[in-house]
């Protein structure tokens, strides 16, 4: 019988527990949203609450992924290595970070405006919950794109305290971005998650339905943040940007075409320019209007 891997509780491994390099996924949305609200840089103040909310979402939702699938992914060779399954760390390990990201999570909310405040708690369950939902149902995909989604709108809020028609848009974009390229990474553990009872689009549908599916996803993403710019007074630069994200995504799809499941992987991974794209398109473009007038 091998021995448990000694723990290693060090910064990197637990960084490494909730990806935190990933959090360059929303996050440029929520700076996004944060730019255009107050028509430009709001201040240090405001843009270090956004960062410290983003950041203690996004830990604590990923811990407490992985502590709840910690077992699931025991069983699948493909996540067998993760920290908690490997003993790098343990489960206890997965809850103090949940608690810590929750905790900068919270008093960022606070912090911000009474919206964000009393939005907290129906956030927090909206990003607890993502593991259980997979458990019950292949809509699982929409559950995190919404959850993800209103994270990013999350900068429009933060600014203004209240909702608006750019926030709606962003919060669509961001959204079906995210549920379309969540499908496409789950092609990767279809056969696992077949055999052993858990949900996805790829699961239910198979890979060919799947990569439909996210296509979709995808273009309703883009028409979501060509419809952000009338809503938000943005203008040719940044649908410029918009054309990017359009044709990155399509790359993806067709990587994935020819090269099937093995490939999702790349594609997933394609996705953290998306964020950077809009927020420098939204960036400029307000810079060059400001230039102009």
């Amino acid at each position: 019988m091998t021995a448990p891997a000694p723990r290693r509780r060090t910064l990197a491994a637990y960084l490494r527990l909730v990806r935190f390099q990933h959090t360059l996924f929303a996050l440029p949305f929520a700076y996004a949203g944060m730019w255009l609200a107050a028509d430009g840089f709001p201040g240090w103040a405001t843009f270090g609450w956004v960062t410290l909310a983003m950041a203690g979402a996004r830990t604590f939702a990923m811990a407490v992924n992985r502590v709840l699938d910690a077992r699931i992914d025991a069983a699948n060779p493909r996540t067998a290595t993760r920290e908690i399954p490997s003993g790098v760390l343990g489960v206890a390990d997965g809850w103090l970070l949940a608690g810590v990201g929750l905790i900068a999570f919270v008093a960022a909310g606070l912090a911000l405006n009474p919206l964000t405040a009393a939005l907290l708690p129906v956030a927090a369950v909206f990003l607890a919950v993502y593991p259980l939902v997979k458990r019950v149902s292949w809509w699982c995909h929409a559950w995190l794109g919404v959850t993800i989604g209103a994270a990013a709108a999350g900068g429009w809020i933060a600014v203004t305290g209240a909702f608006a028609p750019p926030v709606w848009w962003l919060w669509l974009g961001v959204g079906a971005w995210i549920a379309g390229f969540d499908v496409v990474y789950a092609m990767l553990d279809r056969r696992f998650d077949q055999a052993h009872g858990v949900h996805s689009v790829p699961a239910r549908f198979g890979d060919l339905v799947a990569a439909r599916i996210a296509v979709g996803a995808h273009v309703l993403a883009v028409a979501a943040l060509v419809l952000l710019a009338p809503a938000a007074g943005l203008g040719a630069i940044y649908l410029a940007a918009v054309a990017v994200v359009a044709a990155v995504l399509g790359a993806q799809h067709v990587w994935v075409a020819r090269h099937g499941p093995a490939a999702a992987l790349r594609a997933f991974d394609a996705n953290l320019v998306i964020g950077l794209l809009v927020l420098v398109g939204v960036v400029a473009d307000h810079a060059a209007r400001g230039a102009g007038g």
